[in-house]
């Protein structure tokens, strides 16, 4: 049982959400506990220990949304990134050798607080809640330490003594300091000891030290100076005194007024104000002093009087009290920038400001920051929303065809009548957006945008240019002439005259474009005579009944009539009562023992549609003979003329009339319409109304004969008469419409007298149309800028240099040779802030836009009684010309020195300086590369006005390249080309390729339909002419031989070419019967092929145009009946098949008797009867349709909308194409689309911007300055457009101008002024150098006056520095150097990786001894990093140089070749010395790099068993003779160390080589095996070439050599004629 309650443990589940009514700490929270079994399974709670049963709820924090306002996160600070070695349990091996750096964990402490006061809450979840518990660990990287790196050590100074025991220093510097735990840095100097010589005499112990300047102080009072100062004073003081008493008794005999008074109160007032030098300029001179000390070469101070001087250095000088700078407290914020509001569009600005109240003078604390800037947003509701822009546009121009044609189209040289696809385009401008009234937006509106600078406009600009289309006129298309009608009245209503006219007339097939006006004549008339408005027609004639009602002979034929109108029409037949009605005709029905004759054929088509002179109309028709008549009895047979007739037709003389129209003119207002109406109309037009007045249009209409002209109107029919005049609306009056002006553009903000222009615009936003107003001539203007009277700068104003102030008596009276009222002192000035016209401005402005302010204090001298006093030198004139003359300049002598003898010694005191002119020589070269070839500016071709053409700025041609040209003079240094009479550039003509586009030739004709019949193609071609170049349009996909083709569907009619039988021939009775006259004939008729027209057939043509199916009969041969025989007509036509064909079907044809028998004899069958057989003599038929065609274009088109076709072709079952009345006659479906639209891209060139005017010089001066300008592409290439060139951007190079600023000279030494050593000043100069701006070349030395017009500043900084204090270290002193300059920024990287560490650089200083024995009070040396940007990666690695005996030397060398101390590892470090054991001690013997002693040239190694070295020996010599000596030179190859000098003779070097069978470690060389092995195979090669020889031959077969004789001779002919 103990065993068993072992195993029970308590388990619980996870806590549960937190419940409660109320936020806050009030909420319980509950969990599931249970007894459970070690194994994991559940069991009874009483199996369980009760007393350690866990809780199973609590109390908790219940967290509501608000409290996500009140508590968050609060991060703590990364802790140090720890090994991951030192937490795991398992003691990682740490890597001997750091490649990249350690991996480790920082960790971090987070906890939730409450965001008011940061005090911790109890419950983490609270945060949990709203958001996840932010990480506690990140992975770090601990990189590896760098060790410091320092370069190599300088040279040894010279001895700091010239006799005696001294020291030489040499110092290095610190390139990299140490990081991550690298080892720290090495001493940076080296000692060493010197003795130049022993000193003669006692050795200088002493050096006079001065100290540094002591604070500023104030004069004393006067009380407590000295008597003799104060009576002196005190005396001047009352000299003072008298002389006011005397002023004011003056002033009292003045007589003053109270105005007078008034003014002068004033001015003194304005005047106390405005003196300058009021709290800016608080300049209070004072005084300092220093101390002056003996010093001893051990550092330690002694009596002044053991530095034996002549005379001590000045302990005093004037000063000015060091004030710290004092501003005003800030102003308030200024307004904001922008006072609208903008959802998304940039913020404000606000700015406030102090002024300066106080300067900051001598080493006083300098000014802050006086101006403060930061964003903002207008705040408030009554903010408006800002104005926003938006791009509008003008009126699209007129659509134009002809920038799409390319170079060689030959509608270049008629551009009238062009449709199509085209471009047009319209002008871009932007304008305030105006959301209130959108119907000012109309380009109607009288009122249009004001434009404004394209800038304000952010949205990107709409396209200039847009396809479009001009729709192709549609020509008028009419059917070809209808038959001539009859002679009919004009008007049938008017009979009374008896003038008649016979009318053809023709339809129009397609309406054509712009109405019928454009389409021929449609109606022609004859005069005729007789007319008649009605008349008969015969329909037919019955059959044929003999007369007396006997069964055959003469009989009549009764006519069945119609009546009909002029046009054909059948109307009532009361109407035709006067017409005269068609008689019987007379007819005969063949007897038995007759002739019988076929009916008559139909007349033929009239020869001639009219018959004049020498015409006449024909028609004709035949029959033939079918049985002859018995030789008796019967009625005999006509001859052969009475088979045809003829008869005339169209016996109308050839005068043709017509009426002929001439084009509508203008519409034309219609004075027959109401006035009102017509001003109502006008009214319209000028209030901008829309609607337009009714006109009307006229046109010519005159009577014209066919072939002659106009004749009088009455020849033709009046009836038929076009119209005159028809109304038309006359098109609305447009106005042309402008904007208003635009705002001046901005005047630049330059000073001076350059004449500026600034302008402004309007643009036409719609142009004139149909009489409205004009557009205005100007839209542009043009004015000068006005010059500012003043131009917006400042600048500083200094003032009169106060009295000269000097150190106190009291300080200065103890010092030898010191007078009271003269020496050196110190003197003050003011300084104030002027803008450029001279007027006050606050000293802030000047701070901020001036340059560096003057200096406020100088010395100066008071002059002593005896001191000449002079001006300082006036400028050098100018050289008039160089090499001639020379230039002067001067300076006087002032005040009481003009009259003291010793002041007017010229050698002492000159009062002029003469200088030659130099001789300056000037030399032009060209410098750099050749420009952009550049076409001339106004390169633009102009196309019609306000229509830029497409592509059409001028991208070839001639133009011009440069070359900066630069001028230097004698010394080389660079100078204005002016100099050198050049104006910069040299030019060069150069030549820009034009485009040339694809050439093609013009389309060949079409190919004649590929069928005659049904549906088929025809094709027609271009070739290539010439391919394109230099970027001309592309030639579209040609095929093998360069063509390309247009293949398009065509139908043929099947009834174009019919087959025309002309009348059967006679018979011919092969079996002649003379009696009889009948038995078996032939008869033969002629078959022709002929064009039909809609007048029939015309003209024969080739019989292949016919179809050879539906070829007539030529001949035929058949048993003519015998009289008495029944006669049978011709059979009729086969009657069609049922469909679909199947073979029960039949089709049957007929005859009819045309003689009766006679006795006894009876009729053949009049029936004949076919079965319907599929493909033979039944069809099925279907229609069939062809592929669309290309996009045909009208002939004027060059792209755009056009129209695609395809055909429908009725097909037989057996594939043959047949005329569509087959199809059409079965009415089967046709459900297809014959004609659809179709685009064809055009072939849009890309346009270009016009060049933007030239940049600023990318460089102010130098050499590499160059101007740009570039190009935007406005229109993308389409279709085979030209594509854009690839330039587009342009440059040229500036004129040279030489870089002047100003340099400092280097420092000079420290000067101790009548001192050995101590605090001093140091100097130097700031010059004016001139160079390239390259950066390369060394800058030059020039005049000063060439940086005349330079801001003082040197590298950017204007604060000139020309003297700085330092210290001259004394004899024996231990002292730092200055620092080095900052070293180049060094990243921490890994094989050129950054490891993300930062840049960092640094500087450091060395220590410099001159005494042994002072070595122990010298200073730390002094390093400091600090971190910087943009650094560069260094490698490091040991460099090793040649062996030496048996050392080298080895050093540490970083990537950029600099030899350094650090870095290098040391584990890899090479060897530097070499030693072998036991040593090398045998005669020609030495120590290898391999530890291993080995032989001299020349000489072989002979080693003991044990592998150690046992002698040298001499190798013999084995001299090779060489082609190019006689005597036998030996080549040698030197064996060890072949860096090592040669010792053979002179003569001979590299000449011999000796075989060295063994290596230096003993051991044989590989040559030696494989000379060896070569020896071995040679051996066994020569034995068996000698086996081979001394072996006997077999003797050969007879058999085989008499096969070998049969063998035919073979030779191999190769083509050589030799054969």
């Amino acid at each position: 049982p103990v065993l068993y309650l072992l195993g029970i443990l308590c388990s619980e589940g996870p806590w549960g959400r937190c419940m409660g009514s109320e936020c806050g700490p009030g909420g319980s929270q509950s969990r599931a506990v249970w007894c459970a079994h070690s194994e994991g399974w559940t069991t009874l709670h009483t199996n369980c220990d009760q007393a350690e049963r866990p809780e199973n709820q609590q109390s908790c924090f219940h967290v509501c949304d608000w409290h996500k306002d009140l508590y968050d996160w609060q991060l703590g600070a990364w802790n140090q990134c720890v090994p991951v070695s030192m937490r795991s349990t398992g003691a990682l091996q740490r890597p001997a050798v750091c490649t990249r750096g350690e991996e480790g964990i920082q960790t971090r402490e987070v906890g939730c607080v409450q965001k008011a006061d940061g005090v911790p809450t109890e419950d983490a979840a609270i945060c949990e809640y709203f958001e996840p518990k932010p990480r506690l660990e990140q992975a770090c990287l601990i990189p590896c330490p760098r060790d410091c790196v320092v370069s190599q050590f300088t040279p040894w100074t010279s001895c700091s003594k010239t006799c005696g025991m001294g020291l030489q220093n040499r110092v290095r510097f610190v390139l990299a300091p140490p990081l991550f735990g690298g080892s720290a840095c090495p001493n940076l100097t080296e000692f060493q000891t010197c003795q130049p010589g022993p000193c003669v005499g006692p050795e200088s112990l002493y050096s006079l030290r001065v100290g540094s300047w002591g604070p500023c102080s104030v004069p004393l009072p006067r009380t407590a100076r000295q008597a003799p100062t104060f009576t002196h004073r005190r005396r001047k003081n009352k000299e003072r005194v008298k002389e006011r008493v005397r002023e004011r008794v003056r002033a009292k005999g003045r007589v003053k007024d109270p105005e007078t008074k008034e003014l002068i109160k004033n001015k003194r007032n304005r005047n106390r104000q405005n003196r300058q030098g009021g709290k800016f300029w608080d300049l209070q001179v004072g005084y300092q002093t220093r101390e002056v000390t003996c010093v001893h070469r051990s550092g330690n101070t002694d009596a002044l009087s053991l530095c034996s001087r002549e005379s001590l250095p000045v302990t005093y000088q004037a000063c000015v009290l060091a004030k710290d700078c004092e501003v005003s407290d800030w102003t308030d914020w200024s307004p904001c920038s922008k006072d609208c509001y903008e959802l998304n569009g940039p913020t404000g600005e606000r700015t406030r400001t102090r002024r300066v109240q106080q300067f900051p003078v001598g080493e006083g604390e300098e000014c802050p920051e006086l101006e403060e800037k930061e964003p903002c947003t207008p705040q408030g509701e009554g903010v408006p929303p800002c104005i926003a822009y938006n791009w509008k546009t003008t009126e699209w121009t007129e659509c134009r065809v002809d920038m799409l044609l390319s170079q060689q189209d030959r509608r270049r040289g008629n551009l009238t009548g062009l449709c199509g696809g085209g471009v047009q385009n319209h002008e871009v401008y932007c304008v305030q957006a105006n959301s209130a009234d959108p119907a000012s937006s109309s380009l109607n509106s009288k009122e249009a945008s004001r434009p404004v600078d394209g800038d304000l406009c952010l949205s990107p600009p709409p396209n200039t240019t847009q396809p479009c289309h001009i729709p192709c006129p549609v020509e008028c298309d009419v059917s070809s002439w209808g038959a001539w009608g009859p002679c009919t009245f004009e008007n049938c209503l008017d009979t009374a005259a008896k003038k008649g006219f016979k009318l053809r007339k023709r339809r129009i097939v397609n309406e054509p474009t712009g109405g019928t006006g454009s389409c021929p004549h449609l109606v022609e008339a004859i005069p005729c005579d007789e007319p008649s408005c009605y008349d008969w027609l015969l329909v037919k004639l019955d059959e044929c009944i003999p007369d007396n009602e006997r069964e055959c002979g003469p009989g009549t034929q009764i006519p069945q009539v119609q009546c009909v109108n002029g046009d054909g029409e059948y109307v009532d037949r009361q109407l035709c009562r006067d017409a005269i009605l068609p008689m019987p005709v007379i007819c005969e029905v063949p007897c038995p023992k007759d002739c019988v004759l076929s009916p008559w054929t139909t007349w033929s088509l009239c020869s001639h549609t009219c018959s004049g002179k020498n015409t006449e109309g024909r028609q004709m028709r035949a029959r033939s003979v079918l049985a002859y008549s018995a030789g008796e009895g019967g009625v005999q047979c006509p001859n052969s003329s009475a088979l045809q007739e003829v008869r005339s037709c169209n016996d109308h003389p050839c005068t043709v009339y017509h009426w002929q129209t001439g084009p509508w003119g203008q519409c034309i207002e219609d004075t027959s319409v109401p006035s009102a109406n017509s001003t109502g109309a006008r009214a319209g037009v000028g209030g901008g109304d829309s609607s337009c007045s009714v006109g009307m249009q006229t046109r010519k209409v005159i009577c014209v004969r066919v072939n002659v002209g106009q004749v009088p109107p009455k020849k033709c029919p009046e009836s038929i008469r076009p119209e005159t005049v028809r109304p038309c609306l006359l098109p609305c009056k447009r106005d042309c419409s402008v904007t208003p002006y635009s705002d001046w553009s901005a005047c630049p903000a330059i000073c001076g007298n350059t004449k500026r222009k600034q302008n402004r615009k309007r643009i036409i936003i719609q142009l004139p149309a149909n009489g409205g107003q004009d557009c205005p001539e100007v839209l542009a203007q043009e004015r000068d800028c006005e010059v500012p009277s003043v131009c917006l700068g400042y600048r500083w104003k200094t003032h009169k240099w106060r009295r000269c102030q000097l150190v106190p008596w009291s300080v200065r009276q103890d010092s030898p040779g010191a007078v009271e009222t003269c020496g050196p002192g110190l003197q003050a000035r003011a300084v104030s802030c002027r803008k450029q016209d001279g007027g006050q401005a606050d000293m802030g402005a000047c701070l901020k836009f001036a340059s560096s302010m003057p200096s406020l204090t100088q010395p100066c001298q008071l002059p002593c009684q005896d001191d000449c006093q002079l001006t300082t030198w006036s400028k050098f004139s100018s050289c008039t010309q160089d090499c001639v003359g020379v230039k002067t300049r001067k300076r006087m002598l002032v005040g009481k020195s003009k009259k003291q003898d010793q002041c007017k010694n010229t050698q002492v005191y000159p009062l002029s300086e003469i200088q030659y002119c130099p001789c300056n020589k000037y030399n032009a070269q060209p410098m750099g590369n050749w420009s952009d070839c550049i076409l001339p500016e106004g390169g633009r071709v102009e196309g019609q006005p306000g229509m830029k053409v497409q592509g059409d700025i001028k991208e070839c041609g001639q133009g011009y390249r440069y070359q900066a040209m630069v001028c230097y003079d004698q010394d080389n240094r660079l100078v204005e080309t002016s100099r050198c009479n050049s104006h910069g550039y040299i030019e060069e003509a150069c030549i820009i390729p034009c485009p040339s586009d694809c050439k093609l030739s013009e389309w060949s004709n079409w190919s004649r339909c590929s069928k005659s019949c049904g549906s088929g193609v025809k094709v027609r071609s271009k070739w290539l002419r010439e391919k394109p170049y230099n970027g001309g349009r592309p030639c579209p996909k040609l095929d093998h031989v360069n063509q390309v083709y247009e293949v398009v569907p065509c139908l043929s009619d099947c009834g174009q070419y019919v087959w025309v039988a002309e009348p059967w021939s006679v018979w011919k009775v092969s079996n002649v019967d003379l009696k009889e006259n009948c038995g078996e004939g032939v008869q033969t008729r002629k078959v022709r092929c002929m064009q039909n027209t809609i007048n029939g057939p015309s003209d024969p043509v080739e019989d292949y145009l016919c179809d050879p199916e539906e070829m007539p009969l030529g001949a035929r041969d058949r048993q003519l009946p015998c009289p008495e025989d029944c006669v049978l007509s011709d059979w009729g036509a086969w009657s069609s098949c049922s469909l679909p064909c199947n073979k029960i079907s039949t089709r049957d044809r007929t005859a009819y008797p045309v003689r009766q028998p006679g006795e006894g004899k009876l009729c053949p069958n009049t029936t004949e009867t076919q079965p319907c057989s599929l493909n033979s003599n039944c069809y099925h038929y279907s229609y069939n349709i062809t592929d669309w065609s290309t996009c045909q274009l009208s002939e004027r088109a060059v792209c755009g909308s056009g129209m695609k076709t395809r055909m429908l072709d009725c097909v037989r079952s057996d594939g043959k194409s047949v005329d569509l009345k087959f199809c059409e006659e079965l009415g089967l479906d046709r459900k297809w689309q014959m004609n659809a639209s179709c685009v064809v891209e055009c072939p849009i060139n890309c346009q270009l911007s016009d060049w933007s005017p030239w940049s600023e010089c990318t460089q102010t001066c130098g050499l590499a300055g160059k101007l740009w300008r570039r190009r935007t592409v406005l229109q993308v290439p389409q279709g085979d457009g030209r594509s854009c060139p690839p330039q587009r951007e342009q440059w040229k190079p500036c004129p040279v101008r030489p870089c002047y600023q100003w340099r400092y000279s280097s420092w000079s030494g420290c000067k101790s002024e009548g001192a050995r050593c101590g605090e001093g000043l140091r100097f130097r100069n700031v010059s004016c150098f001139v160079s390239d701006g390259s950066g390369q070349g060394e800058a030059s030395l020039v005049d000063d006056e060439l940086c005349g017009n330079l801001e003082p500043s040197v590298d950017g900084d204007k604060q000139i520095t020309l003297e700085e204090p330092c210290t001259s270290p004394c004899p024996g002193d231990c002292y730092l150097t200055d620092w080095t300059v900052w070293s180049p920024c060094q990243l921490s990287c890994v094989s050129g990786d950054d490891l993300g560490f930062g840049s960092v650089q640094v500087r450091s200083r060395a220590v410099l001894a001159q005494e042994p024995e002072n070595l122990l009070q010298c200073p730390e040396q002094e390093w400091e990093a600090r971190p910087c940007t943009e650094g560069q990666c260094y490698e490091y690695k040991w460099m090793t140089g040649a062996w030496r005996s048996s050392s080298r030397l080895v050093w540490c060398q970083r990537s950029d070749g600099l030899n350094v101390t650090g870095m290098c590892v040391r584990a890899s470090q090479p060897l530097a010395d070499r030693s072998c054991d036991p040593a090398c001690n045998k005669p020609r013997s030495f120590c290898t790099e391999a530890g291993v002693c080995g032989c001299d040239e020349g000489y072989t190694e002979v080693m003991t068993s044990d592998g150690l070295l046992d002698q040298c020996t001499v190798i013999p010599v084995l001299e090779i003779p060489t082609a190019g000596d006689n005597r036998a030179d030996v080549k040698t190859i030197r064996a060890v160390s072949p860096t090592q000098p040669s010792n053979s003779l002179p003569g001979r070097a590299g000449r011999t080589w000796f075989l060295q069978p063994f290596g230096p470690d003993g051991k044989l060389k590989t040559w030696v095996y494989g000379v060896a092995a070569g020896a071995f195979v040679l051996l066994v090669f020569i034995v068996s070439m000698t086996f081979l020889a001394c072996k006997k031959p077999k003797k050969p077969q007879r058999r085989q050599m008499y096969n070998n004789r049969l063998k035919p001779l073979t030779l191999a002919y190769d083509g050589d004629a030799d054969m």
